[in-house]
């Protein structure tokens, strides 16, 4: 078969594959979704949230985040996050909000009062530490991937990927580290990597599929999902890196809602409902040590 077949087979593939996220990003102009219901009398209630009996949660479900966070072709929330914010929200007697945040803007809005958590594939750092909250709940990291086959020999985050063009999502850790590959590059006297982002990671993904890109650099569990949709089109190379904690974000001195969300991901740990979902969505590498 030409190898132009094959490209336009493994696109074709892919689009199919990338059909609910893409569907979620376009429908996503419905920034606010709930899902799920109160089941008991609410345990905690204003001002650690700001609505009676309701528990927002501010998620960047326009950028997309399988199999961690996105929404399906009827805009319903999904994923494993999304799942473990439902078992917390139910437990505590509240119905969970679902916020269509901006990634790049979510703690900002966390801050302004538009949600009463993050969820939202975030990195527990420093600089965010000084202004939120934070309750550890996963592991997480970044990975590159390329195309079946590895035409550019790639081997990881580092010089091999110099002279090439990889994609990434505005905001996302692994873009910031392929950003600063990019400088390494240009010091080391090596020709440029460029650092093509996009707003939707799937867009991302589609990027690498089209041949327009050499390499796409993200999340752990985005690059495992998608190598998982489409093993004859993905292959990541090399190792892991910048293995992180990934938490939940309250404002800062929040002590009754962050002590809450902690005692209910130990909750949820040792009943086994949070091993169901992260087998459920193909996780369990990333689990989190309560």
């Amino acid at each position: 078969m030409k190898a132009t077949n094959v490209k336009f087979l493994m696109t074709v593939g892919l689009a199919t594959v990338l059909a609910v996220s893409t569907l979620s990003a376009c429908g996503s102009s419905n920034a606010t979704s709930s899902s799920g219901s109160a089941s008991a009398q609410a345990k905690i209630s204003t001002p650690a949230i700001k609505t009676a009996g309701e528990l927002s949660i501010c998620t960047a479900f326009s950028t997309g985040n399988p199999p961690t966070y996105f929404t399906d072709s009827t805009n319903k929330p999904v994923g494993a996050e999304i799942e473990m914010a439902q078992y917390i929200a139910k437990d505590l007697g509240l119905t969970p909000k679902f916020v269509d945040t901006a990634f790049a803007s979510i703690i900002p809005s966390l801050q302004a009062g538009k949600c009463d958590v993050v969820m939202s594939s975030l990195y527990i750092k420093p600089a965010r530490e000084k202004v939120v909250d934070m309750v550890p709940y996963l592991m997480s990291g970044s990975m590159v991937a390329t195309g079946k086959g590895n035409p550019k020999n790639i081997i990881g985050m580092d010089d091999s990927l110099c002279g090439l063009k990889v994609s990434a999502a505005v905001g996302k850790t692994a873009t910031l580290q392929a950003e600063e590959q990019a400088k390494q590059c240009v010091s080391s006297g090596k020709p440029k990597l460029t650092v093509v982002q996009t707003d939707q990671t799937t867009a991302a993904v589609q990027q690498l599929i089209n041949g327009q890109v050499d390499a796409y650099v993200g999340e752990t569990p985005v690059v495992l999902y998608y190598q998982g949709k489409q093993p004859d089109t993905f292959e990541t190379v090399g190792k892991e890196f910048g293995v992180i904690k990934v938490g939940a974000a309250v404002t800062k001195g929040n002590t009754d809602l962050a002590k809450a969300l902690q005692s209910e991901f130990t909750k949820m740990n040792n009943s086994g409902s949070y091993k169901k979902i992260l087998d459920t969505w193909h996780m369990t590498s990333l689990a989190y040590k309560f």
